[in-house]
């Protein structure tokens, strides 16, 4: 092994066969356990060998690995996956300097270390990281102790110590263990273990360039590893003398926990001797740990702590755990105890925690004198015997060998008991609850679940606090009598009692009820102060509920198919969930509204609620409110000054609706299309939606604040309520009347009260007359005149004769009967417009715009009125241009021409879509800033020219009539085109393609049905 603890292989002069070496890969390991465990010496086993044959210490190492370098993962990947235990400082050089060798065995230890040289060791705090390739003054030199001064080797048999580590990467080792105290006594050493100049070895840099240097306190040192868990210690042991002192400390060895460990005897003898002020000790699932309990108990005096498993424990384990006088806590899990033929008993004056889980033993005899807990949980035994009379607590749970008598003996036996865990023991029965009642006084805890025996009858438990009674087949309305005699009851459990008719109590400290999967339960009525919990659920029989409590805040009674009455006196109650109580009736909401017992509610869910017909609530604390799926209400009356939410989705039927006062933001009654009167006073609601309420006839809305209202599809809404709404709510921005047919004059009139409304949407309606709109509605930026069928042309003279609407920005005149003139003078004079629509319109035959429009721009702005001038000036732009950028003209059947020159000045168009007018012939462009251009299913179209140097996407899609030779003189002049579509065009010839690429050097991306 080389110097300052770098790993090197041991193998002897001829090597070793294949089954040599399998022997000595089972040796390393068990080498590798005993050195990772922080332990002061290891011994392996004398095996029957030739005589010693001299030893070579060898490295044969493969390619260096950067990635691996200097961490423990490297190793495991160097061994082939397989887990290294990592190796103390300590442990891998203690014993290399003497010791004895007998045998065949080597016994290393540390314990002859020069104390000088350690003391001089542990004032070092700084260490240095030496950059790869540098070698450390430790490492250097094949005669060098591991401490620096020099020492031969005593002859150690290779059969012995076989560390097969050929496999580890040399500068993995050199970077993980070359982290050494640097005194600056020693220099770097060459090859022949020379000395060689600083200058030199560190390439002509001075050492302060190629180490870090860092100040470690044994305090600090001391407080950082009190963090770590022992495998961590051991790998920082390897580190330098000061961390392997740290980490070998008493404080960070006081428990130690070899759970499902391979460890030999004399490795754990050996670790506890070094540290005999271990107070915890995890045996479970060591192999043979009675044994290793048994052999190192005289060095575990200090002992609290003991945890075993997964084995056989005799009667000598038990006997010897009286050398431990300070054991508090034994734990035994899974285990078989005794020989199967006599009582194992458990005697121990300090034990105050006894744990036996899962066990098998015949007869198991306790006599702990100051034992206060006591678990046999799942143990099978079929007799048990206890004396400790200052017992607290013991737990029975599934010891379903135990007999009634036996568990009346072993429970009555401690009179101080105060908590009983006896479920899942069938065969307990009422004689065993009145006799544990009558010893034990204090018992407080009781957990009798799954003992169908039991009906709780005569059985009286004063001092009771706890009570568990799940699944107890004998419990039924008669048994409540006994637990309202434990008045200091705080909680209970009364979980699938299937013979459970009706609960009434009234317990002054009950805290906590639990009552689930009760098939005949039908009357619940609980009055408790202090009650803060209630479980209810699938009680398909309950009907009646009552409660009073003053601590209650959320009640939760889902699904009660069969509830239909009600009665809360809960004044701190803020949640109530009853969701598909499909029984409840109307006299419900007195329940809930102002008065009647529940003051405080802010949460209230009424969902699928399907017998409800009428709600009115009156709540000055609602503030969330849900009636979805309540399908038979017709009514509803909300008077919530602080009702901020409410959910109305599938109350198909409701017909009238007030809401005067609420709270709310917002409110969506779109999904009730029987509404025919509506009343909202809401003076902080900015959001209504009236989508779909197609019988609205009467509506009075209130909502100072209001700046949006949809009431779309409001067929029967009429000019009355719109007035109304008009003045009520003057801070409305989007106004949208689409649909509403019974809108007419007098209606848009009133919209002069509406000073910042911005968009309007009389889609879809008979209007003819839209002089009332640019009377009323100035401000307006967006207008949709979208399927107004009897708009003529003369509806829109305002517009760009008399300048009406100056601040109009998007125009939708789709499918109307608007006429080529009315169309040509809005595109000519309305410069202020930037997206149009006239998707469908049949009576739009081309569109030319030519250098005439200079006069017509004019004619717009001397009908303008003075006052207005002002305004047209800060959002119109300059004459020579147009700010129209949109211009969508989808299924124009009778357009056949579009022409567009230079100087119709449209210097901001920048998206023309002519998709589907099937009679467009001609397309002459020329734009400077269109970039997308869409004339799919233009199936006439023969003439195609483009002058629009930003165009990035033009869509031909089956134009059928287009030729390839227009096509590329249209793409001539697209220098930016990208994407080209001209999938089923049949006369553009795929082996073209290559033309079309060379003549637009930009096209990225060509869509054709013709593309193989």
């Amino acid at each position: 092994m080389a110097d300052g603890g770098r790993m090197k292989g041991v193998q002897g002069a001829g090597g070793g066969s294949g089954d040599e070496e399998e022997g000595n890969e089972e040796a390393r390991q068990e080498l590798e356990l005993a050195l990772s465990l922080g332990r002061r010496g290891w011994h392996l086993p004398p095996r029957q060998e030739p005589a010693p044959r001299s030893l070579n210490w060898t490295a044969v190492l493969p390619e260096w690995n950067p990635d691996a370098a200097g961490s423990s993962q490297g190793a495991e990947r160097a061994l082939g996956g397989q887990s290294i235990s990592s190796l103390g400082f300590r442990d891998m050089l203690g014993g290399i300097l003497d010791g004895p060798h007998a045998g065949g065995s080597v016994e290393v230890g540390w314990d002859n270390l020069d104390e000088e040289d350690e003391d001089r060791d542990l004032q070092n705090k700084r260490l240095r990281v030496r950059r790869f390739g540098e070698e450390s003054p430790l490492h250097s030199g094949a005669s060098a102790t591991p401490f620096g001064s020099e020492s031969s080797f005593l002859p150690i048999s290779d059969e012995c110590v076989h560390l097969k580590l050929s496999r580890f990467p040399e500068h993995e080792l050199e970077f993980g263990l070359s982290l050494f105290p640097n005194d600056g006594s020693e220099s770097p050493r060459d090859a022949n273990n020379e000395q060689v100049d600083n200058a030199e070895n560190s390439g002509g840099r001075n050492s302060e360039d190629v180490g870090i240097r860092m100040d470690l306190s044994d305090d600090l040192l001391h407080l950082i590893f009190s963090f770590l868990g022992q495998k961590d210690l051991c790998r920082a042991g390897v580190t330098c003398k000061q961390w392997r002192s740290a980490s070998v400390h008493d404080d960070f060895w006081k428990c130690l926990k070899f759970e499902n460990t391979r460890i030999s005897l004399q490795n754990f003898v050996n670790i506890c001797r070094r540290y005999p002020s271990v107070t915890e000790l995890n045996l479970h699932g060591v192999i043979n740990a009675e044994t290793l309990v048994l052999e190192a108990i005289m060095f575990l005096r200090h002992l609290k702590t003991l945890t075993m498993g997964k084995g056989q424990l005799g009667e000598a384990f038990f006997l010897a755990l009286a050398e431990c006088p300070l054991l508090t806590a034994l734990t035994v899990t899974d285990a078989s105890l005794g020989s199967g033929i006599q009582e194992v008993t458990v005697n121990h004056d300090g034990l105050r925690e006894l744990h036996i889980l899962k066990c098998r033993a015949l007869r198991i005899s306790v006599r702990c004198s100051e034992l206060q807990i006591l678990s046999l949980r799942r143990t099978g035994m079929a007799h048990v015997s206890l004396n400790s009379p200052q017992l607290l607590e013991l737990d029975f749970q599934s010891c379903h060998k135990l007999s009634d008598n036996a568990i009346r003996q072993a429970a009555t036996a401690c009179p101080l008991l105060a908590k009983l865990d006896m479920s899942s023991c069938s065969c307990v029965t009422d004689e065993t609850l009145r006799d544990i009642a009558s010893s034990c006084p204090s018992l407080s805890v009781l957990d009798a679940s799954n003992c169908p025996n039991i009906s709780f009858e005569s059985v009286r438990l004063p001092m009771l606090i706890d009570l568990r009674l799940l699944s107890c087949e004998g419990i039924t309305s008669a048994s409540m009598a006994a637990i309202a005699y434990s008045r200091l009851l705080e909680a209970l459990q009364l979980d699938n009692c299937s013979l459970l008719t009706s609960v009434s109590l009234d317990l002054p400290h009950l805290k906590n009820i639990s009552l689930v999967h009760l098939r005949k339960f039908a009357d619940l009525n609980l009055r408790s102060p202090l009650l803060s919990y209630v479980k209810v659920s699938r009680c398909s029989a309950l009907h009646r509920v009552s409660i009073t409590s003053t601590t209650l805040q959320k009640l939760v009674l889902q699904k009660q198919e069969s509830l239909s009455s009600l009665s809360l006196q809960c004044h701190n109650l803020i949640d109530v969930d009853l969701s598909d109580c499909e029984s409840l009736t109307n006299a419900i909401c007195e329940v809930f509204s102002d008065g009647g017992g529940c003051p405080m509610l802010r949460s209230l869910i009424l969902d699928n609620c399907e017998s409800l017909s009428i709600v009115e609530l009156n709540s000055s604390s609602l503030a969330c409110l849900s009636l979805a799926g309540c399908r038979s209400m017709t009514f509803l009356r909300l008077s919530c000054p602080n009702l901020q939410h409410v959910n109305l989705d599938g109350c198909d039927h409701l017909q009238s609706a007030a809401f005067c006062p609420v709270g709310l933001e917002s409110l969506n009654l779109g999904i009730c299309p029987k509404l025919s009167v509506l009343r909202i006073e809401a003076p902080n609601m900015s959001i209504l939606e009236l989508k779909g309420c197609g019988v609205l006839s009467e509506a009075s809305i209130n909502c100072p604040r209001l700046t949006s209202l949809d009431a779309s599809f409001c067929s029967q809404l009429v000019d009355d309520s719109l007035t109304r709404m008009a003045e009520a709510c003057p801070l409305i921005e989007y106004l949208i009347l689409s649909s509403c047919l019974s809108i007419g004059i007098d209606g848009l009139s009133s919209l002069h009260c509406l000073h910042k409304l911005t968009l309007l949407d009389l889609s879809y309606t008979f209007l003819v007359n839209l002089k009332p709109v640019f009377n009323s509605c100035p401000q307006l930026k967006v207008l949709k005149l979208s399927a107004c069928k009897y708009l003529s042309d003369s509806s829109l003279d305002a517009l760009y004769r008399e300048g009406a609407l100056p601040l109009l920005v998007e125009l939708d005149l789709s499918y109307t009967s608007i006429g080529q003139n009315a169309i040509e003078d809005l595109l000519a004079c309305c410069t202020n417009l930037v997206n149009v629509n006239l998707n469908g319109c049949t009576n739009f035959q081309e569109l030319v715009c030519g250098s005439d429009d200079s006069s017509s721009v004019d004619m717009a702005v001397d009908f303008c009125s003075p006052s207005s001038s002002p305004i047209k000036s800060e959002e119109i732009s300059e004459r020579s241009g147009r700010l129209l950028e949109v211009l969508s003209c989808t299924g124009c059947p009778n357009i056949k021409k579009v022409v567009i020159p230079s100087i119709a000045n449209f210097l901001h168009l920048s998206k023309i879509n002519l998709n589907l007018s099937t009679n467009l012939k001609e397309v002459d462009l020329t734009c400077s800033n269109l970039f997308m251009l869409n004339l799919s299913n233009c199936s006439s179209l023969e003439v195609l020219k483009l002058d629009c140097p930003r165009l990035t996407n033009l869509q031909l899609l089956a134009c059928t009539m287009l030729q390839e030779e227009e096509l590329e003189s249209a793409i001539s002049l697209c220098r930016a085109l990208e994407i080209l579509n001209v999938h089923s065009c049949p006369k553009i010839n795929a082996l073209d393609f290559g033309r079309l690429r060379l003549i637009c050097p930009s096209l990225m991306r060509i869509q054709s049905s013709l593309i193989s």
